[in-house]
């Protein structure tokens, strides 16, 4: 047996192994010593140098050859390429709760829509109070992204429900610019007749988060029945806010609510609301909390919004008569 060796620089990931072995020693030698270094099996190594490319033999039926019959020489610089045992897991895993989710999706999408009865009127309130129109501003960039957002706030399920229970119709919801109106977040105006909405950045390279936006929505549909920034707004305004987070926190809970809404507001599991959870016009913030801590800082978060009418206030260009509500 020879002991005469060979020397082997092995670049991995932008750092150098140098492996010292002897001629006769067999590939899997080479293979098992990289392992050691990288933390990379065997089985998913990949081996380049000169045009060539050595992967360990699953197949044990032939001899293994050597470090000199696979063509390896004293001083040959080797690229390696692979991926460790952790590293795989974590891919598989990401795979798989990829496919999960799809696969609620797709369920869902071939699911029929389960009606349910509702001791409220089923009659045409859900056609009269509502938003009869959406418009975005077409000569800004992206409207199709604002058309997307503009609808997602008229279906809204908790908007629409303070719609009909206060009888509220708007005529036409649409977008105002950042530059037309820099200091307005939303306009309504002759009570209801059009709401419009600041949706986008100063930038106009984004959108401006959904739940900031349905609250000034909120606010101005507060404008459908007083005018002024009087006591009487201040205690609309907070009720409408109080029963939109009411009617989400109660339908994230499982309670059905009694509604006037033609389609039930249907409360999704935990990896239906990681696989559809969005922001106006982006990707929403995701996390860990469970339902309770869910519904906690969605009822938090609702009285900071109370807190902060004052700035809606300062924002606010509604303009109409004042009417008293019945």
């Amino acid at each position: 047996m020879s002991y005469e060796g060979i020397m082997l620089t092995v670049a991995f990931r932008g750092t150098s192994h140098t492996v010292f072995l002897p001629n006769d020693a067999p590939l899997s030698a080479l293979h098992s010593r990289l392992e050691l270094l990288t933390s990379v099996p065997p089985s998913l190594q990949k081996l380049i140098y000169k045009g060539k490319k050595i992967q360990h033999r699953q197949d044990d039926s032939d001899p293994d050859p050597t470090i000199s019959q696979a063509g390896l020489r004293d001083g040959i610089k080797v690229q390696m390429l692979g991926s460790t045992v952790e590293e795989l897991g974590q891919l598989n895993a990401a795979d798989s709760a990829h496919q999960r989710k799809e696969q609620i999706l797709r369920e869902r999408a071939l699911k029929p829509q389960v009606k349910l009865r509702s001791t409220g009127s089923l009659s045409t309130s859900s056609h009269q109070y509502r938003f009869h129109g959406i418009e975005p501003l077409t000569h800004l960039p992206r409207p199709e992204t604002a058309t997307e957002c503009l609808t997602t706030l008229s279906k809204d399920p908790a908007v629409l429900h303070i719609m009909q229970k206060h009888q509220f119709s708007v005529g036409l919801l649409t977008e105002l610019a950042p530059h037309e109106h820099p200091g307005l977040l939303g306009l309504n105006v002759g009570s209801g007749v059009t709401i419009k909405l600041r949706i986008r950045l100063d930038t106009y390279d984004g959108f401006r988060p959904y739940l900031e936006v349905r609250r000034v929505l909120c606010h101005e549909l507060a404008h459908n029945v007083w005018s002024e920034h009087n006591n009487d707004f201040k205690e609309l305004n907070s009720q409408l806010n109080r029963e939109v987070a009411e009617f989400e926190a109660a339908a994230e809970a499982g309670t059905h609510q009694l509604s006037n809404l033609r389609d039930i507001y249907q409360p999704l599991s935990d990896e239906e609301v990681e696989a559809r959870t969005h922001v106006l016009g982006g990707i929403g913030l995701r996390g860990n909390d469970t339902m309770e801590d869910r519904r906690k800082k969605a009822l938090e978060a609702a009285t900071a919004r109370l807190m902060n009418e004052e700035e809606l206030e300062r924002s606010c260009g509604s303009s109409g008569p004042q009417k008293q509500s019945g």
